[in-house]
This record gives structure tokens, sequence and C-alpha cells, in this order.
């Protein structure tokens, strides 16, 4: 096991190169496996004050040795971020464990060793949100090993995905009809789209997601995370603008690129948005840079479930789903409890948090 600790100045980076290099080994042998388990999460963790633990079955095998890209016997990863919060500590792991869930033995080890972690770091339960669709024998495995469901999400666990092997004529085709006219719309009014990693833009884009928060009713980030962001993933964290065409902002998207896989972060819109298709524009632009750099899918991370009008990503899941692609929904957070009478707690702050503010 890898506990990450992040320094400028750093007399560790060795130990990030090699933690990158088995990162890639893993992604090959786990097409689920996104950017929540990835190194740079991890040190954008360490980066604003957690604890980042990485445990995995071999951080140094050379790809020579294990003679397949494909998933083999044993193979496991699992980052593990400490959050110390009021209402107890706890151990969270996003996007994982990556393992062979067939394997029961796998499994069951993996739970020993994320229980003994926890204990030994005085977590009061263990949360977890694995990349695992959503279904009966899931729910049941998860059950089996002493989860249940948490009283709180874990990142975004419904969601869109599109396809970038697709034709961009294929992936007009797919959009809605509406969609695809006010992408349409937005190149005759001459709507243009930049992207940029400056530490300024990312300044500027949270001061208008600040303003976009309070008329949509939604926490952003604060501009620490939002910086540590782009200090961990670097080039592949760009900010993208779409602009009218004497040059005024009308939205914006921040786009985290790891692996395979590019998400479609976060977002923020100025008035203009209201009756200009500057989203549609950017998100456009955002598709055909992606497959330009080859990348197989584009995540655009968050929409409400069907029949939830409450949701927090109710008021952008018409917009989201217009653009077509597959419709995905991971199995709910799970919490392990580790100190009972403490959980307890945490589970009523959580339940009556949960209804105040629509976040089921």
């Amino acid at each position: 096991m890898i506990e990450i600790e992040y320094r400028q100045t750093s007399g560790n980076d060795q130990q990030w190169r090699d933690l990158e290099k088995s990162w890639q080994k893993i992604q090959k042998r786990f097409p689920e496996a996104n950017f929540l388990q990835s190194p740079a999460w991890g040190k954008m963790n360490s980066i604003i004050g957690h604890k980042v633990m990485v445990d995995g079955s071999d951080f140094n095998q050379d790809d020579e040795e294990t003679g397949s890209s494909t998933k083999q016997r044993g193979d496991y990863w699992c980052l593990m971020i400490v959050k110390n919060a009021k209402r107890g500590r706890y151990l969270e792991v996003p996007g994982g464990p990556l393992l062979d869930w067939q394997d029961q033995a796998a499994v069951q080890a993996s739970f020993a060793r994320l229980r003994a972690l926890a204990k030994r770091e005085g977590c009061v339960f263990i949360r977890l949100r694995p990349q695992l669709r959503r279904g009966v024998e899931q729910g049941s495995l998860l059950a089996a090993h002493g989860a249940s469901p948490a009283p709180m999400h874990l990142h975004a666990e419904h969601t869109v995905i599109l396809d970038l092997s697709k034709s961009a004529d294929d992936l007009l085709a797919a959009m809605r009809r509406q969609t695809r006219y006010e992408v349409r719309r937005a190149a005759k009014l001459g709507i243009k789209v930049e992207r940029s990693n400056t530490e300024a833009i990312f300044r500027e884009f949270h001061q208008v997601q600040v303003t976009t928060a309070a008329r949509q009713h939604f926490v952003p980030p604060d501009l620490k995370t939002l910086l540590a962001e782009r200090e961990a993933f670097g080039d592949q964290a760009q900010i993208y603008v779409a602009k009218t065409a004497e040059g005024e902002p009308i939205a914006y998207g921040l786009i985290l690129i790891d692996g395979a896989e590019a998400e479609y972060f976060e977002a923020a819109s100025t008035d203009l948005n209201r009756k200009l298709p500057g989203s549609y524009a950017l998100l456009w632009q955002v598709i055909q840079d992606l497959q330009q750099q080859k990348l197989k899918r584009f995540n655009l991370w968050g929409i409400a479930p069907a029949g939830q009008k409450n949701h927090r990503y109710a008021g952008v899941t018409t917009f989201k789903t217009g653009f077509g692609g597959e419709i995905v929904e991971f199995v709910p957070a799970q919490d392990i409890v580790i100190k009972r009478g403490r959980y307890l707690i945490n589970l009523l702050i959580e339940t009556v948090r949960k209804k105040r503010r629509h976040l089921g």
C-alpha cells in the first residue's frame, strides 16, 4: 500500500511516476475505470488536505511479466481518501475498488482490507461507490459483504455516457431534435468556444459559478478545490468558454480527462445562456475536441433518475440527455459501518440533510 503525500517541492516525484505507471496498466485491465480512482484525483485530495492511500496487487510489475492487458486473477486497485467531518471521520472509496467482482475470494479480501484500514484510521464508516452497473445481483453482492445503501450520494450515480468512437454525423443524428437545432443555431449566431488552463480562467470560472449556484440553488466547489484540480490534472483539466460573436461569455464548462474517459465535471453560465445556445455550442465543441484526442467516451456527469423532479440534477437532465448517448445507472453509494453508535448519529444527520436539499 502507498500513502500519498503531495509536496510541491517534491521529494516524492518518483513515487508519483511509479503510481501513474501502475495506474496506466490498471486502466487497460479495467476499462470501466475513470478519474475517481486515478492518481490525479488522489493528488487533488492530498493538496486540499486529505490523507490518501492506494492499495494494489502489484505496483512494480512490468507488462512483460503479466503478459496481457486483460484482467488477471488477483488484479486489484483501490484509492481511498480519509475524510474528516464533524459527524465522524470516514474512509471514502470513489469509483472503486477495481477488482474482479465475480471472484468472491477477491471481494472478501478487499472488504476485509478496507475494514482494517478504516479501523486503523479511526473511521466511523466506509463509503464506497464502485463502478458497477445497478442491478439486483450487484446489490445482493455488496450486501453479502456487509454494505448497505448510504443516506447520501457519492459522485454521480445516474449519468449519460457518449460513445466517442461514433462519427460526428452519427452523434448528431442520435441527438434529440431540439438539441441538434440548438447546436446548429449556435453556429449561425457566430458563437465561439475557447478553452484554457490558466489560473486566471479557473478564478473567473469560480466567480461565475458562485453566481450560477445562487441562481440555480446548488453548492459549488470552493476556489481551493478548483485550483487543486488544475494543479493535479495539469493540462488534462480545461475550462471551456462559449462566447458571443462580440466576445461576451455565455457558458463555462470544466472538463477533466483521464485515460479513455472525459468528464463534463462542472458548469457555470451567465444570464445570456437563458436566451443563447452557449451550453450547446460548448458541449459540441468539447465532443469534437475529445474525438480528435482519440478518447473513447464522454461522461456528462449527473442526471436525475426518472420521475424525480426535485433531484439536484433535474434542471440539467433534459439538456444532457438531449445529446443522445447511453443512460447509465451505477449502484448507489454504500456504507460499511465500523462504529455503530457514531454511525447512527451520522445517518440521522445525513437523512435530514438529504430531504432538505433534495439530494436524492
